[in-house]
């Protein structure tokens, strides 16, 4: 079977003999290592370090077809690059300038400091969404537009009918983005003092998701439509699970139906940290597949969420990146640790994160070898 159908047997507990090798990214000091380890320079892969996020770019990408990998996400992927992304955006406006950072307001409204040579998430400063008063220059930037399509979107669905990796749609951010937006503290405090609000901002986002899918899914099949949170940290979520699920879990179920009109039902959410408070809501609002699956300080184990929610929970990450790095025997170790629910089915081991500086190509070539020799019946009845 090619990649997309083993993709399909994996999720919905069908037999399949291998498992999918996929990688989340890795930090471009970790690529700058690679390529003075014996990385092919010339590789046939986009950048997606984008220039609001990780504004280094390096000389090299990794070549992904040289390694045998597949990106989580990242490939394959029909209509909007993100559905939320505010239209007409902010104008960029710089206030301060070295030659080591730079300070600007960005497109989503929100004031903040670039480092120019080094990878990292940009320290958010200030925020153009403050308060309830601010709401309505954010929703107008949120609506349906013919423009938020590509000009090219039939010719590009068409050329997406016949592959044989699976076809992924993103479907927005109902909290994480809205979090970006306002700052943590301002998230926190709205969830608290108006949950009317923290609901119609769900709701509208929850509709233009809705409105693109409208114009996507009559005309290709998709595997996989996914959202990205990024609504916890390593004391736990952002939202308390009683707000979550009255203003947020709604939403879900509103994406989710549109697209169990269109037949697909996987529907994965990206949120980092501890969000295990957050999974019976996920659950209820139709979301079966979550990632990465962060292992962390915190010890995420995919094996006890499995037992405990069962097989509607699907999982992909749970390998600790941090192993990577020390060698063949911690490898072993990690991913051997992960064998019984990779033959359970249902589950795709990934590094919880991007590769971190420090890991030998030569590991991280062993690693996904190692990926490839499972070799399973699958799927096989849990304990």
């Amino acid at each position: 079977m090619n990649e997309r159908e083993l993709f399909n047997a994996v999720m919905h507990y069908e037999p399949f003999d291998r498992v999918p090798v996929w990688y989340n990214g890795e930090w471009p000091e970790t690529t700058l290592e690679w390529a003075q380890q014996g990385l092919l320079p010339d590789a046939n892969r986009p950048k997606y370090f984008n220039t609001v996020t990780f504004p280094w770019t390096v000389p090299t990408d990794l070549p992904v077809e040289f390694l045998g990998s597949k990106e989580v996400g990242r490939k394959n992927e029909v209509g909007l690059r993100w559905p939320t992304i505010l239209l007409p955006a902010f104008p960029e406006e710089v206030f301060e300038e070295t030659d080591e950072y730079r300070v600007l307001r960005q497109f989503d409204g929100v004031v903040v400091k670039q480092w120019k040579h080094q990878s990292s998430i940009p320290h958010s400063i200030d925020h153009t969404f403050k308060s309830a008063k601010d709401w309505p220059e954010y929703k107008k930037r949120l609506q349906p537009d013919p423009r938020r399509l590509p000009k090219d979107l039939d010719t590009i669905l068409e050329q997406m009918h016949d592959y044989d990796e699976p076809v992924r749609m993103r479907v927005g951010s109902l909290m994480g983005v809205v979090r970006n937006w306002m700052g943590v503290e301002r998230y926190c405090v709205l969830q608290m003092e108006d949950q009317e609000l923290l609901s119609e901002i769900v709701d509208t986002i929850a509709n233009l998701a809705c409105w693109e899918m409208d114009h996507v899914l009559p005309k290709i099949k998709v595997d996989l439509a996914w959202a990205w949170e990024d609504i916890s940290s390593r004391s736990g979520p952002f939202i308390s699970p009683r707000v979550f699920q009255k203003c947020v879990v709604p939403g879900y179920q509103k994406i989710t139906t549109k697209l169990r009109q269109y037949g697909v039902d996987l529907f994965g959410v990206d949120s980092d940290g501890i969000f295990d408070p957050l999974i019976p809501g996920f659950l209820e609002g139709g979301v079966n597949i979550l990632y990465p699956m962060e292992v962390g300080t915190w010890k995420t184990d995919v094996i006890q969420l499995r037992r405990r929610f069962g097989r509607e929970l699907r999982m992909i990450g749970g390998v600790n990146k941090l192993e990577l790095p020390k060698g063949r025997q911690a490898i072993d170790a990690e991913l051997a640790r992960r064998l019984p629910l990779v033959q359970e089915g249902g589950y795709i081991p990934a590094p919880d994160h991007e590769i971190v500086p420090g890991t030998r190509l030569e590991d991280y070539k062993y690693y996904l070898e190692s990926i490839r020799a499972f070799r399973v019946k699958g799927p096989v009845s849990p304990n």
